[in-house]
């Protein structure tokens, strides 16, 4: 890695990304949970107010099942999202700084984390998530998280919590790709010198988010069905498909899509924008000598800078310049390019070598002390 890869490099630790992003992922959840709660009702499929919109499906629950309806199973999001988003924003990073040194591709490189932080995010997320939908589907039986594990536990037995596991992947691992490159691309454009720019790092999270949500419905709404078991036993992705297909018709695949986005936008922009204030807060540096992230610019190497060296000037040069003066110009030396064959330590002994004197006068080894006669013919003839 040359310098200037190495001044490109973030200024926080993984100990400061690790608490910016548990900070993060539980505001994100906590905020937008109702919104959450909103999407998982749109998603069913035997809900009988599954048709309405957004403002009708909220003000449903709230009217029908009580004020904290819309809030019920955030405990669990809270006990899941802080320790998931923690490693998950510390894989990033490590793994995008650790890429810069082996490829220059910048949108391969950020494929690539994403998908390695997702895989370990949704390994601790998916448990959680099993239980918040299933605390969030119409009729409930389940007030608390507790009762629910335990009763889920007891039915379906360790599997039931990680049924979906495979297509969270399918779908996160697009979702998430989509989500930092986006993110990245907009930085790299708004932000190049990853200062902190909190409209910056809001404006891009939210596009972002609502990218990644719109393209990946189809699969939350499988994810969903996976998780919530509404319609009978539902093992896998393909039964989950035809089942949506078979009830809904191809419009199924994109129930609450709007409130997938509408939830999504707000809660990657809020997640970014305080994942950045942590950052930037715990770091403890000055806001001048702050980067948040590798900049856009990742080259392994760049082409070595023309090596340039002073020589002195010869008779022919100096006739010239009496001939043809400069103003400004009082250097007695001239700029000379370096040969190709000639490399920096080389070109430095040459000039240290050259002297511009034509000749030096030679010392007399042979002189004794008492034969100087005065101080300016000390060790050297009378030539």
């Amino acid at each position: 890695m040359n310098i200037d890869d190495y001044e490109s490099l973030p200024t926080t630790s993984v100990g400061v990304n690790m608490t910016a992003g548990a900070l993060a992922g539980v505001l994100e959840h906590v905020v937008m949970y109702p919104m959450d709660s909103v999407k998982t009702r749109m998603q069913s499929l035997t809900s009988p107010t599954a048709h309405l919109n957004i403002m009708a499906t909220f003000r449903n629950m709230i009217t029908r099942e009580g004020l904290m309806r819309p809030i019920r199973g955030a405990s669990a999001v809270v006990i899941g999202a802080g320790p998931a988003h923690s490693l998950y924003f510390a894989v990033y990073e490590m793994t995008k700084e650790t890429l810069t040194k082996f490829t220059s591709h910048n949108h391969l490189n950020y494929v690539l984390s994403g998908a390695l932080a997702t895989l370990i995010h949704d390994a601790i997320s998916n448990p959680t998530e099993v239980l918040k939908q299933r605390m969030q589907m119409y009729n409930s039986p389940y007030t608390s998280v507790l009762s629910c594990m335990r009763d889920v536990y007891r039915k379906e037995g360790m599997s039931a919590f990680y049924r979906s596991y495979s297509t969270q992947l399918v779908m996160n691992i697009p979702y998430q790709t989509i989500h930092f490159t986006t993110y990245e691309f907009l930085q790299n454009m708004l932000n190049v010198e990853r200062k902190y720019n909190p409209v910056v790092h809001m404006v891009s999270g939210g596009a972002a988010g609502a990218a990644a949500a719109a393209i990946t419905t189809p699969l939350d709404v499988m994810k969903t069905l996976l998780n919530t078991q509404e319609s009978g036993l539902t093992k896998g992705m393909i039964e989950a498909s035809r089942k949506i297909y078979r009830m809904a018709g191809p419009r199924g695949f994109f129930k609450g899509i709007t409130a997938r986005v509408l939830y999504s936008m707000p809660a990657t922009a809020i997640c970014w924008s305080t994942y950045e204030f942590f950052k930037f807060y715990l770091c403890g540096i000055k806001p001048e000598e702050y980067k948040s992230s590798i900049t856009g610019r990742s080259e392994l190497a760049k082409p070595a800078p023309t090596i340039n060296y002073v020589l002195p000037k010869s008779d022919a040069d100096e006739q010239i310049e009496e001939t043809t003066p400069e103003p400004g110009l009082k250097d007695a030396a001239t700029l000379h390019p370096a040969p190709p064959t000639v490399n920096a330590s080389g070109a430095i002994k040459t000039v240290c070598e050259l002297s511009t004197r034509t000749a030096a006068p030679t010392i007399n080894m042979h002189t004794r002390h008492t034969d100087v006669k005065n101080p300016y013919e000390r060790g050297f003839s009378s030539t």
